[in-house]
Order: C-alpha cells, then sequence, then structure tokens
C-alpha cells in the first residue's frame, strides 16, 4: 500500500498550496491549538493518512537556531494548572504531556499567545522554539494513532519585535520545507 502524506499549515501565507506535489493532501487549519485539533482530527478522517506532516513558522528560544529545524518533541507552554499540576500538564489527563515524532532534534513549546517577551520556564524545560498548533496536531495524529512530523521555519525571536518580523517572513520558509517535503516523500516511497 503507498504511502498517503497529509500536511497542516495554519495558514496559506506559510505555505502555498499549489507548491504541494500532487498525490499529498493538505489542509490548512487556522491558528490556535483548538482550529488546529478539529481540523487535524476532521483532515485525518477524510484523508486517512499514513504519515502527517506539519509546516509552520515559529519564534526561537534557543538563540543559536535559525532557518529550518526539524522537531523531535513538544510541549504544550500555556497549561497553566498550578497547584493542580505543573505548568505544561493538563491536570486529570490520561493523555501524553509530551508527545514525540520520533526523528528531529529540537522541543518546541505551543501555546495559544504569541511570545513577545522572556519567559524563564521556556529556558528552564530547554523549549528551542515557540508556535501556536504543533501540540494539537501531535496530540490529535497520536489519537488516531497516525505517526507525524514537524518540520518549523524560524521567523523570529520571540521578543517586542515578533510580530513585525513574524509578518516579513511567515513565507520565506516554503522553498526550504518542500526541499525537505521530497526527502520525506522518498522516504516514504511517496
Amino acid at each position: 500500500m503507498k504511502p498517503k502524506i497529509l500536511i497542516i499549515t495554519a495558514l496559506e501565507s506559510e505555505l502555498d498550496k499549489h507548491q504541494i506535489p500532487a498525490g499529498v493532501d493538505w489542509a490548512y487549519c487556522g491558528v490556535g491549538k483548538i482550529n488546529a485539533a478539529l481540523c487535524t482530527l476532521k483532515a485525518i478522517q477524510d484523508f486517512q493518512p499514513t504519515l502527517v506532516i506539519n509546516y509552520g513558522t515559529v519564534g526561537k528560544i534557543n538563540p543559536q537556531l535559525s532557518g529550518m529545524i526539524e522537531i523531535a518533541q513538544v510541549v504544550q507552554r500555556d497549561m497553566v494548572t498550578e497547584p493542580l499540576s505543573p505548568r505544561g500538564q493538563t491536570p486529570f489527563c490520561s493523555r501524553p504531556q509530551t508527545y514525540h515524532s520520533g526523528r528531529g532534534s529540537y522541543v518546541c513549546g505551543t501555546g495559544d499567545s504569541f511570545v513577545t517577551a522572556p519567559d524563564p520556564w521556556l529556558l528552564a524545560h530547554n523549549i528551542d522554539v515557540v508556535d501556536m498548533e504543533l501540540f494539537a496536531i501531535a496530540a490529535a495524529a497520536y489519537a488516531c494513532k497516525v505517526p507525524w512530523q514537524a518540520y518549523k521555519y524560524i521567523t523570529d525571536d520571540a521578543n517586542e519585535s515578533s510580530g513585525d518580523d513574524w509578518s516579513q517572513k511567515v513565507h520565506h520558509g516554503e522553498a526550504l520545507f518542500l526541499e525537505r517535503l521530497q526527502t520525506t516523500l522518498l522516504r516514504w516511497g511517496a
């Protein structure tokens, strides 16, 4: 059976659907965890993929990073329910608190906020980059027993100028992602 690849991206400004190779399914989920979770579940139901790939943009916490990176694991940076549970963990929840892709080298922290100031928790938990969708996408893929991968293009430094930087660079990673996608398609025999 030939593998079926599904790409989930928040916005068309990040990835033009006309650039996606024929035979690869795609969905734009919109911004934020709720939009990402709902879209991913529906897209998995509709397309029945054997692999979900998230491509998107991120702000960097790790000052050594630039360009395109592949994410190894993702955590939820804005679940703050102390004293019921430590930050990043959903209380009374049996699902994983961290999702692992089995590939990549970097840690992404997902939250429903645009990071524009230093956050000591991110540094203490070795978060390399921050986004607004990946945790939800990975959680939905996990729930549906579909492996996932994530490629992220760094647009900003997660500081006070992040909004302007992101706006100017949101589309800069598309060509780099499409190169990585070709390699992934070859590896999966798609």
